[in-house]
């Protein structure tokens, strides 16, 4: 979950994990010196397929030439128990006036995230994510928190979007509009996650942003030992 994803400094997993995913397609054939973490080319963003994928530790990445499926090692996540927000985000937000909400601008959020910025010149957010994570979001398995300037429904400044499955939150992607309204997004958002009963809040590929906003990273084996614990959990995120 990051606002400039790259799939540079993942680490290829198991031959197994391919096999939730179903047949690969020609495309794998461009593929052949693949960077570490990629699992599996091809196939479609299918809602149930990208379930299935997620309760394997996997996620899709970019679509162009063709979906690409991964699951990095070390895995980046926000640990849930021991993350603690920067000092100055609770500063900005009573300066700024910011007001938070669940749900109530998926497609705004998903939209903003797909723009192009400094950090972000080309967006791997095709409209074929827009459409597979939106049908996601009306099953009540995909959110996403908006960060407003003023009441909500006004100007959207900031925001976040990730998938649920029980206690896990797989974080997809954020984006700001003002200075730390990403940071605060993901502060409500952990505040929310814990409130709701949830275990694992997945950042998928560690950067030097989510460094900075205390993301950690811990082993591939680590992870899948803690999705499954967390996909058990009932867990439910409101504001």
């Amino acid at each position: 979950m990051d606002e400039s994803r790259g799939p540079t400094g993942t680490t290829r997993a198991d031959e197994a994990d391919r096999e939730p995913l179903g047949e690969l397609d020609a495309a794998s054939a461009a593929y052949a010196d693949w960077p570490d973490g990629l699992v599996a080319v091809g196939g479609t963003l299918d809602p149930d397929r990208l379930v299935t994928a997620y309760r394997a530790g996997i996620f899709p990445w970019s679509s162009d030439p063709a979906v690409t499926w991964w699951s990095p090692d070390p895995r980046a996540i926000f640990d849930l128990p021991t993350w603690r927000p920067h000092r100055t985000i609770a500063r900005s937000v009573r300066r700024a006036g910011w007001r938070f909400t669940i749900d109530r601008d998926f497609a705004g959020v998903m939209r903003a995230c797909a723009e192009a910025t400094a950090l972000r010149p080309a967006t791997w957010i095709t409209d074929e994510f827009v459409r597979a994570y939106g049908e996601l979001n009306r099953r009540g398995l995909a959110h996403s928190v908006e960060v407003w300037e003023g009441e909500p429904g006004g100007t959207l400044v900031g925001g976040l979007y990730g998938v649920t499955l029980g206690g896990f939150f797989g974080g997809e992607s954020m984006f700001h509009r003002r200075t730390d309204a990403s940071k605060a997004a993901v502060n409500y958002l952990v505040e929310r996650l814990r409130a709701g009963g949830f275990t694992l809040l997945d950042a998928q590929v560690q950067t030097t942003h989510l460094e900075r906003l205390g993301a950690t990273t811990i082993p591939r084996a680590e992870y899948l030992r803690r999705l499954k614990a967390a996909l058990a959990r009932p867990a439910r995120l409101t504001e």
